[in-house]
């Protein structure tokens, strides 16, 4: 990891402090304690069986992709690879954006494929894993308006028309940007290649790359990428495979809040927890405190008279919690077992 990449590692790290410490503020550190000493455990402890179910769906819809690519996985290497995937994420800025490069290693290495595959693979199942997100956000939304009118609260307002936007803004730009992507390639070569070549010139053992190696490079990923979206029996089960790893999310915020005896109706669960990922682009590791922000502050808007500051971010502590920690933990070890396998 390079100089910079260390101090924006940090820098992020410490704004995830504020934004907890400021959140904590608000949720008052008493009342916040209060709740979560009161927590059921068992209840607890399905949170974490429901995230290891997305953890679970979502290591298979990486290995049906992978599956398509020529690259085998078993079940419990996709599992595990997933987690490292998600501790990649949790620990560098900018979410999947800051992870997939690592992550796209580690395929490489596990699946003893090129690296252009491994990063089409998790970009494919990163792409694949926004559709049901906003689907899914859409069907809470229509059901939570059948019970509140519409403009009722300018936050919950607002997360709607979020969602409205971005259901028909990103496809819309996946699409140009793919019918655009020789353009695109064109630029990417000219620009990456001088930057690639100056890397590789102050690391030792690692060859400086060429405009023509570059290419092929890129070239292979558009290709990996083709061959998925060429495969819609593949497309379909992946898909499903996502579905239900975001299902298991919303579950376990839902389950969250049965923790600490505050139920709320899953449809807030369903519009909730698509928006809140969309902190994740955030310079935050992993949209550690960013996401949690924005859940708290869409379940404090919507009209649930019992869910307080304190009731919402004792519930999202449990939640995030599990979401984060858990892949962090599982995908750290894994990621540092396969380091030492390759040193060895």
């Amino acid at each position: 990891m390079t100089g910079e990449k260390v101090r924006a590692t940090i820098l992020g790290f410490a704004g995830a402090l504020a934004a907890f410490a400021l959140l904590f503020t608000v949720a008052g550190y008493d009342r916040l304690v209060a709740q979560l000493s009161q927590a059921d455990a068992g209840i607890v402890g399905l949170v974490f069986l429901a995230t290891l179910g997305w953890l679970a769906a979502w290591g298979f819809a990486l290995r049906v992709v992978l599956s398509v690519l020529g690259v085998s996985l078993s079940v419990f290497e996709s599992f595990f690879v997933f987690a490292a995937a998600m501790f990649s994420n949790n620990v560098t800025p900018f979410g999947q954006a800051g992870g997939e490069p690592v992550t796209a290693l580690l395929i490489s290495e596990v699946g003893d494929t090129e690296y252009e595959t491994g990063l089409a693979a998790i970009a494919s199942v990163d792409t694949l894993n926004f559709v049901p997100s906003i689907t899914i956000a859409v069907v809470g939304a229509g059901y939570f308006l059948t019970e509140v009118a519409f403009g009722t609260n300018p936050r919950i307002e607002l997360a709607i028309t979020a969602i409205a936007v971005l259901a028909v803004g990103v496809p819309a730009a996946v699409f140009l940007g793919w019918q655009h992507r020789y353009g695109l390639e064109e630029r990417v070569i000219r620009g990456l290649t001088p930057l690639a070549r100056r890397v590789a010139r102050r690391i030792p053992r690692v060859p400086v790359p060429t405009a023509s190696g570059v290419e092929r490079r890129i070239n292979g990923f558009f290709r990996a990428i083709e061959r998925v979206a060429a495969n819609p029996r593949g497309l379909a089960l992946a898909l499903a495979l996502s579905s239900l790893g975001w299902l298991f999310q919303m579950v376990g915020l839902w389950l969250a809040f049965q923790a600490i005896e505050t139920p709320i109706p899953l449809s807030i669960a369903l519009l909730v927890v698509p928006i809140g990922a969309i902190a994740g682009v955030t310079p935050l590791p992993g949209g550690a405190g960013g996401i949690e922000s924005v859940l708290v502050v869409l379940l404090v808007a919507a009209p649930l008279p019992l869910v307080t500051e304190s009731v919402a971010v004792a519930a999202i502590v449990i939640f995030r919690g599990m979401v984060y920690w858990t892949p962090t933990v599982l995908g750290g070890a894994v990621t540092g077992y396969v380091s030492l396998q390759k040193r060895g």
